[in-house]
């Protein structure tokens, strides 16, 4: 059972440094898509999973960039080279895209969202602004666009602290959200983790079957903030957790988030009926990620995103969290100042921490920063709120948040903080 205690203690949102971890976890392609895992852990070190965790120094992975998007040039000029998405197209349209010189490398039928979704490869001398403006132009309101790449939203950094001690809520029992059930959409999760053995965890690959999935280093990480065990800071530890992965190593090896793996998870998480999806990966705007996202908000799912962190690249919109129907969370860190590099926007709702969050990674924890860590805080109140009965209604979920918000920048609701920072603690027995 749980029940909700306003809190005095105020953390602060702090701007996020963004940038995505291009792992390849080695487990994942020798396991089965879909599993469940209660118990059989590999024990990394005996010492974390006792006590407090500690930093291993087996974990050096190297973090691309110093913030934004990384190596990214800018999200709308990021996706598969060679190849569009089309959803729910006319009748006879797959023959006389064909004689144009188009191929089917790919249908999945989105049943959940009532998307028929088709990929299809360019033809030779074509590139993918021009195929996107020809089909257009030969197919007036056809829902087209390219597989645009996506990234987690995070950067490594130097010190200890578990999440449920940064905000400031006591620390969790074992069966603390007990009945709840979340979703996130995110890289793949190492179950085996100290942090995640014997939690309830269902994990699906959504990768490309012709390449490997991504490492696990940022969804394990976001799995371990979600339900890990209470000494790992675990913000729900007796929830449920259905784990989507979308990211997968392309031919040159470079990790991308498929947009197309992202269409497949969220419409696996609508069979599954969570109280809320966290999606800790930001991109650009996408015609049809915009078409499953709206389908999705018709079926009652309700979703939240991290804002994004290449304030200082443009400041464009990060997306899903931008779509009207996500909650957009950014992240600050001490002294209530918003990091340097958070977007900003009329978009973002509320703040929560995301500097320097002690997470567990394959082989370890590692400190992060970024809004991928400010955005399982408001999706595990929002759970909460749900699992007690509030309406699954993005408007009245903000309602409620607004009501528990301590007002951070300019007064009211400002494009840096959002609302501010929700001042709610979780109570469970």
């Amino acid at each position: 059972m749980v029940r909700w205690v306003v809190g005095g203690l105020c953390v602060v949102l702090v701007g996020v440094v963004g940038i995505w971890i291009l792992v390849a976890s080695l487990d994942a392609t020798k396991k089965s898509d879909e599993m469940a895992r209660t118990g059989k852990g590999i024990v990394v070190s005996a010492k974390a999973d006792k006590k407090k965790p500690t930093t291993s120094a087996k974990v050096t992975a190297t973090l691309g960039g110093g913030g934004g998007f990384g190596s990214f040039s800018s999200p709308e000029n990021e996706y598969e080279k060679g190849e569009v998405i089309v959803a729910n197209p006319p009748e006879r349209f797959i023959d006389a895209v064909r004689q144009l010189g188009f191929s089917v490398t790919e249908r999945v039928q989105l049943v959940e969202l009532s998307i028929n979704l088709y990929r299809l490869r360019i033809p030779a001398g074509m590139n993918v602004p021009e195929a996107r403006k020809m089909l257009r132009g030969r197919f007036p309101g056809l829902v087209v666009d390219a597989n645009h790449s996506f990234q987690a939203q995070a950067l490594k950094d130097y010190q200890k602290q578990v999440p449920r001690a940064l905000i400031g809520w006591r620390k969790a029992t074992p069966g603390c959200g007990g009945g709840i059930r979340l979703g996130m959409i995110d890289s793949p999760v190492d179950v085996t983790h100290p942090a995640l053995s014997g939690q309830k965890i269902v994990y699906k690959s959504f990768h490309k079957k012709t390449r490997r999935p991504g490492k696990a280093d940022h969804g394990t990480a976001i799995a371990s903030m979600l339900v890990g065990k209470p000494n790992w800071g675990g913000l729900l530890p007796g929830a449920e957790l259905m784990a989507a992965n979308m990211f997968e190593v392309n031919e040159t090896g470079r990790v991308v988030g498929s947009g197309v793996g992202l269409l497949k998870a969220v419409n696996w998480l609508a069979r599954k009926r969570v109280q809320v999806i966290n999606l800790s990966v930001a991109g650009t705007d996408n015609k049809v990620v915009r078409m499953a996202f709206e389908r999705a908000r018709s079926k009652g799912m309700i979703m939240v995103a991290a804002a994004g962190n290449w304030g200082k690249k443009g400041n464009k919109p990060a997306f899903p969290a931008a779509y009207k129907d996500v909650l957009a969370v950014t992240a600050f860190g001490a002294g209530r100042v918003i990091y340097s590099k958070a977007n900003s926007g009329k978009y973002i709702d509320f703040a929560a921490p995301g500097v320097k969050v002690y997470t567990a990674v394959p082989g370890g924890g590692r400190l992060q920063s970024g809004t991928s860590f400010a955005a399982p805080f408001v999706s595990v109140l929002l759970a909460l709120e749900i699992e007690r009965g509030a309406a699954r209604k993005p408007s009245a979920l903000r309602k409620f948040m607004r009501g528990h918000t301590i007002d951070l920048g300019a007064s009211g609701k400002d494009d840096i903080f959002g609302w501010g920072f929700v001042n709610l603690q979780p109570s469970c027995k």
